[in-house]
């Protein structure tokens, strides 16, 4: 069965990540990771991460897949040092500097060749194997046929990740100038600026003030805005192709989306190892997969070439994920005041803490581990101290909302249909 790993870009999107069903979880420290404009996390978080991560049979992973310059390396060094007692199972790097250097402070640290290597033939694989590397994290332009053929040739041990869902590039694996020379942000040091996604116009050079729209739609032309990857649907396929972890992107979305797309590839995963032969894709994970932010979405490259895949641009932004409503709290964290104890006899009524403002006749839907969303109305609400209220207006406000399941730590309440 494939690994399922999964974004962290903070600790709270950890914890609903490896509750959701995550085998395994990426993250970065403050510098030296590809997404520096998630939370990411300090030296002590790190340390505590892997300790939480550890404690339950899991494992994380630590991205230092920038490129760094010379003048950066000194605080790498001292970096590594630093975190070289945390505990981490493997770093992910693109850098043969990085590489090297990772090797000599921590001889013992497993080491995956990041996706912006572009690994794109068995040849660059079994190179990367002979500098020492345990698992290759591919290029995302490869076919299913050409995953293959890199498995085949790789020897006993020598592990496949590959990217299942979220945003894509324009550029190839993700190695692009257009940030850097727009706007100062170099993509390739992790901080893109994404202006692949902005609006484009044409101006004829006598008349610089008369810009002209290549209208695709009323919202303009997005050529350089590539659709989301979303793969659900050929899990058996990417199964039998050899890849051994299935990567979801996205440390820069929400607990939300970490929670309910890990959520929706667990099941799929889950249900396709229950009985090959028996498999029949479920489109209800479709549904839970349109509800987390995300743009027009397309398998990628897997079932054809580049040249021959017409659907990798999008003429759309975000589509915008259902409102995230509020996260179950334990039960001994917020008990039940004595004014709805009585109430409370039907064990119906439970504490949570709110994301997104929540009022009573609100259309609801439960998400909780292996389980799609289950519809219900808001009825009562409570504050803390067990006064009924018409609504929870503030974030990270506490109170207590009456749901027609069993509720458990952790579980999400999101806006229904």
């Amino acid at each position: 069965m494939p690994e399922l790993l999964s974004p962290a870009g903070n600790f709270e999107k950890l914890k609903a990540a490896l509750l959701y069903g995550a085998d395994a979880v990426y993250l970065a420290g403050t510098r030296f990771g590809m997404r520096s404009a998630a939370d990411n996390f300090s030296d002590e978080e790190l340390y505590a991460a892997a300790e939480y991560v550890h404690a339950r049979g899991k494992k994380i992973y630590l991205t230092l897949n920038t490129m760094p310059h010379a003048h950066e390396y000194p605080a790498l060094r001292e970096f590594l040092r630093r975190i070289s007692g945390a505990g981490i199972d493997a770093c992910i790097i693109a850098d043969l500097g990085v590489m090297t250097l990772v090797k000599e402070i921590m001889p013992e640290m497993e080491i995956h060749v990041s996706t912006q290597a572009s690994i794109v033939s068995p040849e660059a694989a079994l190179a990367y194997v002979a500098l020492g590397a345990k698992r290759l994290v591919l290029a995302r332009e490869l076919t299913l046929d050409e995953i293959k053929a890199i498995k085949a040739a790789l020897p006993e041990g020598i592990e496949l990740e590959a990217f299942v869902h979220g945003s894509m590039c324009v550029s190839y694996s993700g190695r692009c100038m257009l940030s850097n020379s727009l706007t100062g942000r170099d993509a390739n040091r992790g901080a893109c600026a994404q202006p692949c996604r902005w609006g484009y116009t044409i101006t004829e050079e006598k008349r610089p003030e008369q810009p002209y729209p290549i209208e695709q739609n009323e919202l303009g032309t997005f050529i350089m805005s590539s659709k989301d990857m979303c793969t659900i649907s050929i899990i058996p396929e990417l199964i039998e192709a050899g890849i051994d972890s299935f990567k979801i992107e996205g440390r820069m979305k929400s607990a939300y989306y970490a929670a309910v797309v890990t959520n929706a590839y667990r099941m799929a995963i889950d249900a396709y190892n229950a009985d090959p032969s028996a498999y029949t894709f479920d489109e209800r994970l479709m549904r839970e997969l349109e509800s987390v932010s995300h743009r027009e979405y397309c398998t990628g490259f897997y079932l054809d070439s580049p040249m021959e895949n017409p659907q990798m641009s999008t003429i759309n932004g975000y589509i915008r994920e259902k409102a995230y409503f509020a996260t179950a709290l334990a039960e001994d964290e917020l008990p039940i005041p004595k004014a709805l104890e009585k109430s409370n006899e039907n064990g119906m009524l439970y504490p949570f803490i709110q994301r997104n403002k929540i009022k009573l006749e609100d259309s609801a839907e439960m998400i909780s581990p292996n389980k799609l969303g289950r519809a219900f109305t808001v009825t009562e609400l409570y504050d803390e101290n067990g006064s009924p209220i018409e609504a929870a207006p503030h974030p990270s406000q506490k109170f207590f909302l009456r749901v027609p399941f069993e509720v458990r730590e952790g579980d999400i309440v999101r806006s229904g249909e």
